[in-house]
């Protein structure tokens, strides 16, 4: 089959075969490429859509985008299933096999080093969100309100508020280090934007961690005794994933 190369992970060399039924971008089953001790995972794609200047222009579409993130995630699932890949960049794309191994040998000690530290490692997501804000005082519909009276309203909502962030805040943050101190590491991310990710509430914590498989149900459950502690607050954990958020160079935890 005639191509170009999309790559969506590096991985060693694994027993269970992927599943028979899966598919690939463009519906293409990935196959395995193996160079120096090593596998790429590849699919064949068409040069229309993923030549770089098709490619620029398509990460420009959003449903487009939406729909290759889709099927490059699903591919990362099923290898996380059956072992520890380490995910590269969704739109790498390679002109034949050989530029595959090219890129290999060019990465190869990088891609050993990280897969010893991440290899029967998964990566779990916690999101700590403030739900309620505090009500703005309402002003009575026919009643004039007095200006003294309406700046102590406003004092007092400001203070409810800074009140509920301070109580949300330490929260995420004891929350984070209980959670730092049983993974093997941990990421904080930004807050996630109400207004793209969708999701109701002020997002006060984006963290991940780096679980032993192992230890991953005794992880699930840590989480899970928390989520009753905080009224006014949402813990979502998500998970267990690739571990895209350890896979560049290693940071102090």
């Amino acid at each position: 089959m005639t191509g170009l190369r999309y790559v969506y992970a590096v991985c060693r060399p694994f027993g269970p075969a992927l599943q028979a039924q899966l598919t690939g971008l463009g519906g293409d089953p990935p196959r395995l490429l193996s160079h120096h001790g090593l596998i790429a995972v590849v699919s064949h794609v068409p040069e229309r859509d993923f030549a770089e200047e098709a490619l620029r222009a398509h990460l420009e579409d959003l449903d487009w985008l939406a729909a290759t993130a889709r099927a490059h995630q699903c591919v990362i699932d099923a290898l996380t299933a059956v072992t520890t890949p380490l995910p590269l960049r969704l739109g790498t794309v390679f002109r034949d096999d050989s530029g595959v191994r090219t890129m290999i040998e060019a990465r190869e000690d990088d891609f050993h080093r990280t897969l010893d530290r991440l290899t029967g490692r998964v990566e779990w997501g916690v999101k700590v969100y403030a739900e309620n804000e505090p009500r703005e005082p309402e002003s009575p519909a026919r009643k004039p309100v007095s200006g003294r009276d309406y700046l102590r309203q406003r004092r007092q909502h400001s203070r409810a508020s800074e009140e509920m962030w301070q109580q949300a805040e330490t929260f995420a943050t004891r929350l984070h280090e209980t959670l730092s101190a049983f993974a093997e590491d941990s990421r904080l991310h930004a807050p996630q934007n109400a207004t793209l990710s969708g999701a109701a509430g002020r997002n006060v914590l984006n963290s991940a961690y780096l679980v032993p498989r192992t230890e991953s149900e005794e992880f699930v459950e840590m989480v899970d005794r928390v989520k009753d502690d905080a009224p006014g607050l949402r813990v979502e954990l998500t998970g267990p994933w690739a571990a895209y958020s350890f896979a560049g160079p290693e940071e102090a935890k």
